[in-house]
């Protein structure tokens, strides 16, 4: 099986009841199993996921996450999904890659954590460059008249002096002006 690209894995996190997380079918192709065997393992170790480790999706979930998964849209027969997925968060994933104990799994569960990390930091880094803009925007907004005021002050600064009246070449009588 070809090297995944944590680009390709970070295509295949998504967020399902505020938890980022990947589906059973889309885990077990990372990690190199057919999805009814990491069911079936994940359900012979079920006391090592608790609900924030995973969680099983319902089928409007499911119908969502996989319709939007151009991969997956192909159902065969009836075009209903028989069996819903499960979500794994981050832990969850590292905890199927242990029970799993293949050597491609435990190497995997590297570049999924790696993903999920640089999916956590993203989303910091956006919350940080918000909060930020927002901070300028109200210390800025009180000033949009002060700055007007500078602006306008330096354009007539920039203006030409008025040229002094230009003195009339010739003889002028007393008492007529330039």
């Amino acid at each position: 099986m070809k090297r995944m690209e944590i680009a390709e894995i970070e295509g295949m996190i998504v967020t399902v009841r505020g938890h980022r997380v990947i589906t059973s079918p889309d885990l077990a192709r990372i990690y190199g199993v057919e999805t009814k065997v990491m069911n079936q393992s994940v359900k012979r170790n079920i006391r090592k996921f608790p609900h924030d480790f995973m969680f099983k999706l319902d089928k409007q979930e499911a119908g969502e996450v996989l319709s939007s998964r151009s991969q997956i849209v192909t159902l065969k027969r009836g075009k209903n999904i028989k069996y819903t997925p499960y979500a794994f968060t981050e832990h969850g994933a590292i905890m199927a890659a242990n029970i799993l104990k293949s050597p491609r799994a435990v190497q995997m569960s590297v570049f999924v954590v790696r993903t999920f990390i640089i999916i956590r930091q993203t989303l910091v880094a956006h919350k940080e460059l918000a909060h930020k803009l927002g901070e300028l925007e109200r210390r800025v907004g009180g000033h949009d008249s002060v700055i007007r005021d500078l602006v306008s002050a330096i354009k007539r600064l920039a203006e030409p002096p008025p040229s002094p009246p230009r003195r009339r070449i010739g003889f002028h009588p007393p008492g007529e002006e330039a």
